[in-house]
């Protein structure tokens, strides 16, 4: 038996999209509702950037049918440490810390209830300076892990890929914790990894893409600009293979990948076969 694909963006509130995906004029308060009509998935982004206050978060489940699911990122003080353009050791997944933070984020996307999606610590990449080794971060991470409420799904995303290792995944594993794939230049796909790279009972998937290949075209996120069919199809064979494993994958397009996120992650579901 195949596992379910449960598929979506990354945020609803892209302004190029109103006449596009949206119906156009179609007030920004009413975007998620007509988003939750087409796909069954969101990731929302806003929590990067502030804790949401339970009113927001009640707003979204309010206008999502039942069976919707959000998953959303932990604070940007949480993974990051601050707002500053560098990573914050001093500070970063430090409970005394950022544990106020992890108490109200924890709090407000409670208000969701059964809709409340895997909650993903979104880490950036550390240079050395940040943290010479990955072992002082691992202990950290794995402190951090050991505090959250184990009733909720989660899932953590490295991006320095040479701690793609068995220290890291066992700590994921001894949490239930996914580590999330992600297409990023520099980031290795799972196919080509050592090391198994499912650590818990569902995968979680984020096509970012390429940045700077997307917003040098200086055009808005209303259309597909460039054709990655070749790494969609690629995606597509490895997750066919992880449903076979795991009875849940969650996977959402950025419109970095190729510039018009919607119709991304519809290519990745027709590859598999999915009607959308």
């Amino acid at each position: 038996m195949m596992g379910r694909l449960l598929y979506g963006t990354s945020s609803w509130s892209e302004k190029a999209w109103d006449g596009v995906f949206y119906p156009h004029g179609l007030p920004p308060g009413d975007w998620l509702t007509h988003y939750a009509s087409q796909f069954a998935t969101v990731e929302a982004d806003v929590t990067y950037y502030r804790v949401p206050s339970p009113a927001m978060v009640k707003g979204w489940r309010d206008k999502t049918p039942d069976d919707f699911v959000l998953s959303a990122k932990f604070p940007r003080s949480i993974v990051h440490g601050g707002e500053k353009a560098t990573p914050d050791p001093s500070r970063l997944l430090l409970w005394d810390v950022v544990g106020a933070d992890a108490d109200r984020f924890l709090g407000a996307m409670s208000a969701l209830g059964p809709k409340c999606g895997p909650l993903v610590l979104q880490f950036p990449y550390f240079n050395r300076q940040a943290f010479p080794a990955p072992a002082p971060f691992l202990e950290r991470l794995d402190a951090f892990l050991e505090r959250l409420p184990p009733d909720r799904r989660y899932a953590v995303e490295l991006r320095n890929k040479a701690w793609l290792k068995k220290p890291a995944l066992d700590i994921l594993r001894r949490h239930h914790t996914a580590l999330v794939l992600v297409d990023l230049p520099y980031m290795p796909h799972p196919a080509d990894l050592d090391i198994d790279p499912l650590t818990t009972d569902f995968t979680y998937l984020r096509l970012i893409g390429d940045r700077k290949e997307t917003e040098a075209q200086a055009e808005p996120f209303d259309h597909i600009m460039v054709d990655h069919g070749d790494r969609l199809e690629r995606w597509a064979a490895w997750l066919r293979d992880v449903l076979s494993r795991v009875p849940l994958a969650y996977a959402y397009a950025n419109n970095h990948f190729a510039g018009f996120a919607p119709a991304t992650i519809r290519d990745l579901a027709r590859r598999l076969g999915l009607r959308v």
